[in-house]
């Protein structure tokens, strides 16, 4: 090891707690005690040999060899307090004090020791210090102006020495004033060198921090206005970082979500710490003209410290008196794909909660609509096993197979619903498109439909022009819609009230539609209605058996078709069910096609009246 590397080592073990974690502070600690320390040091050598040589020292020299134990004391001070402005007050003090002790007694401002007051403020200047400069300025013009007054008014003991002494000593002080403000310069130069090499090592080590994160750091004003914004931007944002200065930045933000970019910033500048997340706009290499592309960004931010600020200020000569408002220091980190990955959970989760309940409908309709006609065929026929022992008659016998074949039949009827909506929904149910004529189709399902609308006191109307051309489709699946919406009407129109079956046709479309002066759908219920098991109205308010599959096959069965479907219903006066069909049917093989439903309120009013022609009153 060599002597400096000691030195510095013991140094080291002097420096106050608080110096040792930072390398300027450390380092101009370092400067103010080790001269001082190894001055003292060499003075205390050099005082035997001195009074080897001088003999008997006088009264002046005695206390200028006791002053040199100030700066010991001093360094003590530092390694003990850690203030280093107060540590240069103090020798400020103690060296402004021996000089005015020495030039009291060897001639006041003409003594070679006065030339020392020059040394005061350049000694203080190391301090980095503005106060303890200028204190030390004044300090050395006090001592200087007080020297003078006294040699004025003849208060200093006269100087014995002769003109020789005199010079010698003048020399002697001005070489060694000039010999102690080189050394103060060259301990400057070190202080500036070091500070600079810290200065650039420090820069360059978050210059690569801010170029290699890929978060953002940006400085902002209360409002929003970007001060300084670090180059990651660039790779998030595609823009340089000099087009997202001041309001930049803010031009980017989505519209909708500048408020809580705004109250974000306003609430951080009042020193609290804030997050917001909110969309900015992005540019896309390539893209064409007016294809816009956001991106989450989640942005934490809290108050700037106001010491870096008033450093900032003054190493930048602006001052301490300027009048500013508070600032603010952000992080912004894209956050798009979290956010798309919370989308994706929210449809997971709506996709099983509508599983769930699905699930739950079909079990709640389910258990009615098999326990009951399950119950009445085991009913039934265990009475007609029982014949003997009850007695039944023929006609009793009769009525009961009637009702159980019934109930077999609406049995076989919910099977079949299920089955055909398990298909479709699998997209295995397959359409057999071919020329069939929708006219005699349609008369054929309102004949077969006549008997219960004739039962249930309501009039069934059919409006089919004789002039309804030939359409490609599967006649299966359109006697299907025709008597799932027919039946459906029948069932929930009141007795007294009225359907109409009409149809039209345009160049390329068949138009049917089945209207009826029923109980209507309530809106809410509109909007869930063609899924499946659903049924309108509340369970304990229905009056009607169903399984609720009947609308969802229709609109399963308009999809394949590529028509559309659309419903028209207010509660209360009726419901209007719209099929449009292309004339003809060519469904793409390979995919599904996609359903078109669409719901509106309310219902045209029902104006058979007015349209007497090819009105057939059925049954």
């Amino acid at each position: 090891m060599t002597v400096l590397s000691i030195i510095r080592d013991c140094l080291d073990a002097l420096l106050h707690p608080s110096a040792r974690f930072d390398a300027l502070t450390r380092a101009r600690h370092r400067a103010f005690m080790a001269p001082r320390l190894l001055g003292s040091l060499a003075a205390f050598a050099a005082f035997p040999i001195y009074l080897a040589m001088r003999g008997a020292p006088s009264a002046i020299e005695v206390a200028a060899f006791a002053w040199l134990i100030a700066p010991i004391l001093l360094s003590w001070f530092l390694s003990r307090t850690g203030r280093y402005e107060g540590a240069h007050v103090l020798s400020s003090l103690a060296l402004a004090g021996l000089i005015m002790a020495v030039a009291v007694t060897t001639g006041g401002i003409e003594s070679f020791a006065a030339v020392w007051l020059v040394v005061v403020p350049l000694e203080a200047a190391l301090s980095a210090s503005r106060r303890v400069a200028a204190f030390a300025s004044v300090l050395a013009l006090s001592c200087a102006a007080l020297l003078i007054l006294s040699g004025h008014l003849d208060w200093l003991p006269l100087d014995q020495a002769n003109a020789a002494e005199r010079g010698m000593f003048t020399a002697f002080g001005v070489a060694s004033a000039t010999l102690y403000a080189a050394g103060l310069a060259f301990g400057a130069e070190s202080l500036a060198r070091t500070s600079v090499a810290l200065l650039s090592r420090e820069e360059e080590r978050y210059r690569l921090l801010a170029r290699n994160m890929s978060d953002v750091i940006s400085r902002h004003q209360r409002n929003g206005a970007v001060q300084f914004i670090s180059p990651a931007v660039e790779a998030m944002l595609g823009l340089p970082v000099a087009q997202l200065t001041g309001h930049g930045l803010f031009d980017r933000v989505h519209v909708a979500d500048r408020p809580a970019y705004l109250t974000a910033l306003s609430d951080a500048a009042r020193g609290d710490v804030r997050s917001a997340e909110f969309r900015l706009r992005r540019e896309i290499g390539g893209s064409e003209r007016g294809q816009v592309d956001f991106i989450w960004v989640e942005m934490r931010c809290r108050p700037l410290d106001q010491d870096l600020v008033d450093k900032d200020l003054v190493d930048q000569d602006l001052g301490r008196g300027v009048t500013r408002e508070p600032e603010v220091v952000a992080v912004m980190r894209d956050i798009t794909d979290r956010k798309m990955q919370e989308q994706a959970l929210d449809q997971a989760r709506s996709a099983a909660e509508a599983a769930d309940a699905a699930k739950t409908r079909f079990l709640a309709t389910m258990s009615h609509e098999l326990r009951t006609p399950l119950n009445a065929i085991i009913g039934f026929s265990e009475m007609i096993a029982q014949e003997q022992t009850l007695m039944l008659g023929a006609a009793q016998r009769k009525e009961y197979a009637e009702l159980i074949n019934a109930s077999g039949q609406h049995l076989l009827s919910v099977v079949n619903g299920i089955l055909d909506m398990s298909k479709m929904e699998s997209g295995k149910f397959e359409i057999s498109p071919e020329p069939f004529a929708p006219r005699a189709a349609l008369l054929h399902c309102c004949n077969l439909l006549a008997l219960k609308a004739r039962e249930n006191g309501i009039d069934l109307i059919t409006d089919a022009p004789q002039d309804l051309p030939v359409m490609i489709g599967d006649p299966r699946a359109f006697k299907q819609i025709v008597l799932n919406l027919v039946s459906n009407a029948i069932k929930f129109t009141e007795r007294g009230g009225q359907v109409t079956v009409a149809a039209t046709v345009s160049p390329s479309h068949l138009f049917l539609r089945i209207s009826d002066t029923g109980v209507g759908i309530a809106p809410d219920d509109l909007k869930r209605i063609g899924a499946p098991f659903f049924q309108a109205g509340k369970t304990y308010q229905r009056r009607h058996e169903g399984t609720g599959l009947g609308l969802s096959i229709v609109k399963s069965i308009v999809a394949l078709h590529l028509g559309e479907l659309t419903i028209q219903s207010k509660l209360g006066e009726g419901t209007a069910v719209t099929i449009k069909l292309p004339l003809v049917c060519a469904p793409s093989q390979g995919r599904q096609a996609e359903s078109k439903i669409a719901t509106l309120m309310p219902p045209p009013r029902h104006d058979v009246q007015d349209q007497p022609a090819l009105v057939k009153k059925s049954a």
